[in-house]
This record gives C-alpha cells, structure tokens and sequence, in this order.
C-alpha cells in the first residue's frame, strides 16, 4: 500500500506529554508520500506546559507537512464535502475527546474533521492515550470500537501498576494501522502491552 497522493487530515487533541512521540509519526506519513493537513483543538492551539508551547508545536508539525494548521471548527468543516480526505487520524486521542467523539458532540475542530471523514465514509484511525479508559470511559471505548469506518492503533495499559486504567498507544504502529485502514482492515492484534515499550 503507496500513500503517494494521499489527503491524510491529522487531528491533534491535548494530550501534551504524547506529542514527542506523535510528531515523529507526522514525519513518516510525509516521508510515505502522503499530503498531511494538520488540524488541532483549541487546547492544544493556546495551552503551555512542561512538554513545550502550542505555538511551538503547531510550528513544528507545519514544517513537517508544508500546510497550515486548522484551529477552527469553520476551517475544519470542508473536509467533507469540498477537501476530501483518504484518511483521518486523531492522535493523541485524549479520554474527553474520545468521549465526546462517541456521543457525537462536535465541539472542536479535529472533531468536526473527524466527523466529516466519517460523511463521506471515509476511514479514521483513533490513537488513544487516556487515564480512564478502563474506567469511565470505557464504555466510549467499546462504542468507538464498534463503529464503522472507526480503526484504533494498537493500544494498551500503559502503567498497569500506578495508573491500572490508563491505556496508550503503540504510536509507532500509526503508519501500518493507515495503511491498514485505508484498505478497510483493522490492524492486529489491537491489543498490545504498551507498558513493554518504555521499558
């Protein structure tokens, strides 16, 4: 599978202590020869922390892709039916956007991206990274999983030991999991021990 010529839209949500793992993944999208259209949510637009500022961030990833990054809800609306994409990815994917994706609460522009790949029947690919997913939020983990045209990169606990409900990513599986994706198919095993990758 080529992504040459490929409209991947890549939704970031705020999940800031994942964005040095995601970026490089953004890297190798663009390598593979697909044209990435960045789409961030607000927070991750005008939130500083330890792992570094928006602004920065939103640089950097522009760089990577040669596009401007969508910070709008307006801006993000014509990837349904004027800027169609092949695939959409959100990641991270963090525990509330995860769970106002599943309940159909279009309140951000990687949502709203998300929501207008899915119009046209298009795949997204999810990367979660969520304190709760095996707490609260599970319950929007299985309905996402259930859902058609919806595919996870592969994920799993974390810390099972200090945070038990937390689940992660294999973020390094993203490009395969698009690929994978794009042709219909969901990337296995879907269940990995992410815990092993930090070791």
């Amino acid at each position: 599978m080529t992504l040459v010529g490929k409209k991947i839209g890549f939704g970031i949500t705020g999940s800031h202590c994942t964005y040095s793992e995601v970026v490089p993944q953004i890297q190798k999208l663009v390598d593979e020869g697909a044209d990435v259209y960045p789409v961030v949510t607000f927070t991750v637009k005008n939130t500083t922390t330890r792992f570094g500022e928006g602004e920065d961030w939103i640089r950097k990833i522009e760089e990577i892709t040669g596009n401007k990054t969508v910070d709008s809800i307006v801006g993000a609306e014509p990837f349904g039916p004027k800027t169609q994409l092949d695939c959409m990815v959100i990641a991270p994917l963090t525990g509330n956007s995860m769970s106002k994706f599943a309940n159909a609460q279009t309140d951000s522009p990687v949502l709203m991206a998300a929501k207008a790949t899915l119009r046209n029947s298009r795949p997204v690919v999810l990367g979660i990274s969520t304190n709760d997913a095996l707490g609260l939020n599970g319950t929007n983990l299985m309905r996402l999983l259930s859902t058609k045209h919806i595919y996870f990169i592969p994920f799993g606990q974390d810390d099972p030991v200090k945070k038990p409900n937390s689940m992660v990513a294999r973020m390094s599986a993203l490009l395969d999991t698009v690929k994978t994706a794009i042709t219909g198919k969901q990337l296995q095993p879907i269940l990995v021990e992410k815990y092993r990758d930090l070791e």
